[in-house]
């Protein structure tokens, strides 16, 4: 089978580059991993009874990680997915074996050199590739971070950030099918390109721009330039409209909930965004060539939406929106919740009512 990546050697060099974490004594890590486990499940209650949704699936327990196991665990889901999708690109053709050796080497160091410094910035995740339903993964050093730069008080930020990365474990566990639809998303975009031998090498040139990006903030090459075809940008269009609805649900639940069991949730939220907004002139150009920036966007655009809707039909009117794929937001009713209720509710839906 042709090799895309060097997966092990991109693991040994994002482990080699990325920075070390906040001094902590054995004791304050030790107490750190016990309280994100502990927020972790009251947050999941505040999720639970705020959004009316349930988790349908048996979940794993979450994991707290230092960075090296969080790239260590993207690797290993990003190698689940890729992996068949290049055998069926291929044809499982292997290339030349000196072709096949540095071009997987080349890019499984590009890849690391990605991932090393993405580990530095995750607060946490729920990585969905490696396993169904998927896990969730709390970064500690860099929330520790983050609280530190922040002044935030540790528990409020944590329980804070517990909330975000619960709400994103509760769509994909109370919605079984959503899994399976994101990943068939994926398969889509590569079924929709024109040419395996030239996706593949549209593929290793994103990772190689940013890679360039992490050592070179002039860089000016975008990694859409791998979307060429109309069929590929339609997909794009309908998972940029997922994931713009699953942060900003995450978002609002934030707000929804925060308020009521954070105390210093105002201070967190306003010290939290202008971080976001900050940063290095490197910084930036990561943020824009990894869709940082786009995401940003989602964040208000999504919560937006999501808060549209809540006021038009209520919370249980709101979760029609995980019925099925059918029923998910179009990339144009993002900005007119009152077309998703008009289309999915019917013209009556779209009265306010209490939520």
């Amino acid at each position: 089978m042709a090799q895309f990546v060097d997966w092990d050697l991109a693991a040994a060099t994002a482990g080699a580059l990325g920075k070390s974490g906040p001094r902590v004594s054995y004791a304050e890590a030790t107490e750190v991993v016990v309280d994100l486990r502990r927020l972790t499940e009251e947050a999941a209650g505040h999720v639970a009874d705020h959004t009316g949704l349930r988790s349908q699936v048996t979940h794993p327990p979450v994991r707290v990680v230092d960075r090296r196991d969080w790239a260590a665990a993207n690797i290993a889901g990003l190698r689940e997915v890729i992996t068949p999708l290049v055998s069926r690109l291929t044809g499982d053709k292997r290339p030349g074996p000196l072709t096949e050796a540095v071009g997987s080497r080349l890019t499984g160091v590009q890849a690391g050199t990605v991932l090393a410094y993405l580990s530095g910035r995750v607060l946490g995740q729920y990585e969905v590739f490696s396993a169904d339903p998927g896990q969730l993964l709390l970064v500690a050093p860099n929330i520790v971070e983050v609280e530190r730069k922040l002044q935030a008080d540790p528990r409020d930020f944590r329980l804070w950030v517990c909330l975000h990365e619960v709400t994103h474990r509760t769509q994909f566990t109370s919605v079984p099918w959503m899994r399976a639809y994101f990943l068939g998303e994926v398969n889509a975009f590569v079924d929709a390109s024109q040419g395996s031998e030239h996706l593949l090498e549209r593929l290793r040139r994103g990772v190689a721009t940013l890679s360039d990006a992490v050592k070179d903030p002039e860089s000016r090459t975008s990694v859409l330039d791998i979307v060429q075809t109309p069929a590929q940008r339609a997909v794009l269009d309908r998972l940029t409209a997922l994931m713009t609805l699953l942060e900003g649900h995450a978002e609002f639940v934030m707000d929804g909930v925060g308020p009521q069991v954070i105390p210093s949730v105002e201070r967190i939220r306003a010290a939290f965004n202008r971080r976001r907004e900050a940063g290095n002139p490197l910084e930036k150009a990561i943020r824009r060539l990894l869709g940082v920036d786009v995401k940003m966007r989602q964040y208000a655009e999504g919560r937006k939406f999501v808060h549209g809707v809540v006021e038009r039909v209520g919370m249980d009117g709101f979760n029609k929106i995980f019925g099925s794929p059918l029923t998910l937001p179009r990339l144009d009713e993002l900005g007119d919740p009152d077309a998703w209720v008009a289309r999915v509710h019917g013209p009556a839906g779209a009265t306010p009512t209490a939520g």
